[in-house]
């Protein structure tokens, strides 16, 4: 008798461990083949905003799936001017703002590359500036901004023109200068840890770029729709960039990601320039505009800000928990050993998802929606798993002079 193993093994392309079937979900959990029940605090990698199968997903899903999925990028849909209109509107971009609306924050990311490399064709600039731990997407273009030697050395040549430089306040203002086209930066490095850029970093940024003509293009993929509290990121700093780009929560799990220009940066693109066929559907923009009005008018966000600081004091003191970082649920775990895959598979085994992007590092990312219940859980399995992790440490003892 096979197993899902095996028809995983045997059907599609060795790209990852798989760690579960699952097969259903409701809220914060996830159900597998075997029926096991799993507390989901990962959120498919910060793209569950509501949860499972959300009663507001749900329903909008099923109502414009009866009336208009898809139709062709030759045509506008009300849901569509919609969901344009509301996110310019929540990333305050002004009447100039424009918006793309794409399948994902990779296609995102690559439309913003293109951006980049009209305004070079205007000014003359050619250099993007992106910074050391930075995850872009995998695509070619996107890749190219990300400067992860394990991602990228496969696939070399990787495009041009651009150069990496340390997340620091320092390292910008040595490589600022009249040539650079653009700086591409996360607010929150998501895949590094959930590293956020230094106190004061977006301000001096902005400062900078528009001081040498060049954009500013913040990936809020993973930050934006509200994970931080904050619509987008960039809004706690107090600054305007030239472009975000979006995906991961602004659908709830309904494949979207979005490229929001602002200014003069809106007419840099003109017809021919870019397109998608799937871009945009109906579909996704009605998922998207129910989503983002659920999360506007039921006040998660405020929920955000209150659950990720009650998470965050309720790990302290916790085995081997050294301190935390981020913002509202977008939350970096740091550890006092490199243990966090051992962390993560043993949380696993006791029926909590969450991952580690770094070897001391475990990241959350759960719902909007998570409440008391929730958290009491998450506090008792994670304390479960980091005590069991702890005692297989050895104790250090001193060596005698």
């Amino acid at each position: 008798m096979t197993t899902w193993q095996d028809d995983a093994s045997r059907d599609l392309m060795s790209l990852g461990g798989r760690l579960a079937l699952l097969t259903r979900g409701e809220g914060s959990h996830v159900w597998d083949a075997n029926d096991r029940r799993y507390l989901d605090f990962l959120g498919g990698i910060a793209v569950n905003c509501l949860g499972h199968a959300h009663p507001v997903f749900v329903d909008a899903v099923s109502k414009q799936a009866a009336t208009l999925a898809h139709i062709s990028n030759y045509f506008a849909s009300p849901a569509q001017l919609e969901l344009a209109a509301r996110l310019k509107r929540l990333a305050r971009t002004g009447d100039e703002g424009r918006v793309f609306l794409a399948n994902s924050g990779t296609e995102a990311n690559e439309m913003a590359i293109k951006l980049a490399r009209l305004h070079g064709g205007k000014t003359g600039k050619s250099t993007i500036l992106v910074l050391e731990g930075a995850f872009h997407g995998r695509t070619m273009g996107a890749l190219s901004i990300t400067p992860k030697a394990a991602y990228r050395e496969p696939f070399e040549p990787v495009l041009p023109g651009i150069r990496a430089i340390a997340p620091t306040l320092e390292a910008l203002e040595e490589a600022m200068d009249d040539s650079v086209v653009a700086l591409f930066a996360e607010p929150i490095q998501g895949e590094a840890g959930v590293v956020p850029l230094p106190d004061g970093y977006l301000a001096r940024a902005r400062e900078l770029t528009s001081q040498h003509g060049a954009l500013l293009v913040l990936d809020e993929v993973q930050t934006g729709s509200g994970r931080t509290g904050e619509w987008f990121a960039f809004q706690r700093a107090g600054i305007v960039p030239d472009a975000v780009t979006v995906a991961k929560s602004i659908a709830a799990g309904f494949p979207l990601g979005a490229l929001l220009t602002f200014g003069a940066t809106s007419d840099l693109f003109y017809p021919g320039t870019h397109n998608s066929t799937f871009g945009g559907n109906p579909l996704a923009s009605a998922v998207a505009n129910a989503v983002l009005d659920h999360i506007e008018t039921a006040g998660l966000l405020e929920n955000v800000t209150a659950r990720g600081a009650e998470l965050r004091a309720g790990v302290e003191g916790l085995p081997l928990v050294s301190g935390t970082r981020g913002e509202g649920l977008l939350i970096g775990i740091t550890l006092a050993a490199p243990v966090a895959g051992e962390v993560r598979a043993v949380a696993h085994e006791r029926g909590l998802i969450v991952n580690a992007p770094a070897d001391d590092v475990i990241r959350i990312a759960p719902a909007y929606t998570i409440g008391d219940d929730e958290v009491s859980e998450f506090l008792a399995l994670f304390g479960e798993a980091l005590a069991a992790v702890a005692t297989t440490i050895p104790t250090q003892t001193e060596t005698p002079a």
